[in-house]
Formats: C-alpha cells, structure tokens, sequence
C-alpha cells in the first residue's frame, strides 16, 4: 500500500510487502510487512522495496525516509526457504540481492533504519545499507550465516568490519552470536537507543528534522560522509573542501546565512 496519512495514495501504486506511507513532515516511512515470516527478505519484498525507494528519491516532496519492520522484528534474515535450494548459478546470473545494495546506495535523501527486534543475517545488513540506525531498547544484531553453511552477501562482512571494527565484526561473523542495542551502540553499529514504543515515531521525527534542511546540502552532506569510508583522508578533504565551496552556488546558502544573521528560521527553496 502507498498512503498519505493513511489515506491510499494511488490506487494503481499497491504493494503486497511493504506499507509505504508520506507523513506530514516530508517524510516517508516505509513499514516491511510479513510479519508470519518476521520480515524476512524475500525477493518479491525486496522488488517492491527497491520499486519504492526509486518512487521516493524522485518525489521533491519527500525530503527523507524511514525504514523499519514491527516491533518484534526489523528483518530477521533472508528468505532461507527460497534460498534454500537455489544453485550457484542462478544466484550468479540473477545478481541475488545486488539490485536492493546498488538502489539504496543510490539514494541521495537521508534514510534511517529503525530497528526493533531481530535484525539478523539480511536484516542486519538492510539496516547497515541506511545512513543510521535508530534502535529499540528490544534490538537484536547478528549475522548467523555461519549456521546455515554460507557467509553474509549483501555487505556484511565489509559494513560491519567498518562499524565495529574487524576483532567484533570478525566475532559476530565467525561465530553467529548475536549483539544486543546496548553493545551496538557502544560498538558504533547503532546512533542511538529509543524506547521501542517510541521508535517510529523518534525516527521520523528526527527524518524531519533533516527534510527540514535544504535537500541539495543535506545530500552533499551525506555524499561527503560516505566518501570518507571509499576514498583516503587526502582525497576526502580535497572532496570536501570543494563541494563547501559549491553550497556557495547555491540560494539556500544566502538565505540560511541571512537568516541566522537575523535571528530568524531559514526559508529553504532548494535551489
């Protein structure tokens, strides 16, 4: 489903996996939706998911998203059943979850994962795709792969030995063991904990916060911090610098400095 505060937006836009709704504030939230299967990462859910998050990078009035699952589950993995007797060659030739990894690191809107429950396997690793992770107090982190004879594929092993370090990451991978919020936001995996009734509604919350911003710096913003993990610390500040001087180009830079010199909200156009 695609809603306006919870009214159908377009009766020809449905899903079957995932709730997607536009909240007053700029924001989108999308809701992963089996909840029989906790969420797990079928393919059909991760097509709607990938159709969606195209959908909403090219809606101008949406100026972040949220992505969550229900409170006793983010994604607790991929879909093992579909997996489960698929061969070396269909999973090479199909590109098995590289569609849902190239389209969320395309988006240039803030995205925030926030985490109830289980986030294992292809949950964690959806989560860790996401600019920041919000989690709830109930929030559990893992990659199990190991127990099922496999190893983590959607960037397990390269997103999360950046988070937490290679000793942890290389724990959790080898062993399967999962981390609770607690340790995952003292490991640098997690932003911040929220009471988990009130998850939703912080991270969308702090979505507009951000959807408030002008859209074009916030993404130069983003761009900025994530050259920092693919580029050396010369490069970064080189990439840095120059797209500082580019907010310079831009209106909203004039009027965000306007503003704070007159003590009053900046009127941001986007331009």
């Amino acid at each position: 489903m695609f809603r306006v505060s919870g009214v159908l937006r377009s009766a020809a836009k449905t899903y079957e996996n995932i709730i997607v709704e536009i909240r007053p504030n700029k924001v989108a939230l999308i809701t992963l939706n089996r909840p029989k299967a906790l969420n797990a990462l079928s393919t059909p859910l991760l097509n709607e998911l990938v159709d969606a998050l195209q959908v909403l990078q090219n809606d101008a009035s949406v100026g972040a998203i949220v992505l969550t699952g229900s409170e006793k589950a983010f994604a607790a993995g991929a879909d093992i059943k579909e997996m489960s007797t698929k061969s070396y060659m269909e999973v090479f030739q199909n590109r098995l979850f590289g569609q849902t990894d190239a389209i969320v690191q395309k988006i240039q809107k803030p995205v925030i994962a926030a985490v109830n429950g289980f986030a294992l396997g292809g949950g964690c690793e959806l989560a860790m795709m996401c600019d920041f992770i919000l989690a709830g107090e109930n929030a559990k982190f893992g990659q199990p792969e190991i127990k099922l004879g496999t190893i983590p594929g959607i960037g397990g092993t390269q997103r999360l030995a950046r988070a937490v370090g290679k000793s942890k990451a290389m724990e959790l991978v080898l062993t399967g063991r999962f981390m609770d919020a607690a340790e995952a936001e003292r490991s640098g995996l997690v932003s911040r904990i929220v009471p988990a009734k009130d998850l939703v509604e912080e991270a969308v919350k702090t979505a507009g916060t951000m959807a408030a911003f002008s859209q074009p710096i916030v993404s130069i913003a983003k761009e900025c911090v994530n050259a920092a993990f693919e580029t050396t610390l010369a490069e970064g500040l080189r990439l840095e610098r120059r797209l500082f001087y580019s907010t310079f180009a831009t209106n909203d830079q004039k009027e965000g400095m306007a503003a704070f010199s007159d003590k009053r909200d900046p009127k941001f156009t986007n331009n």
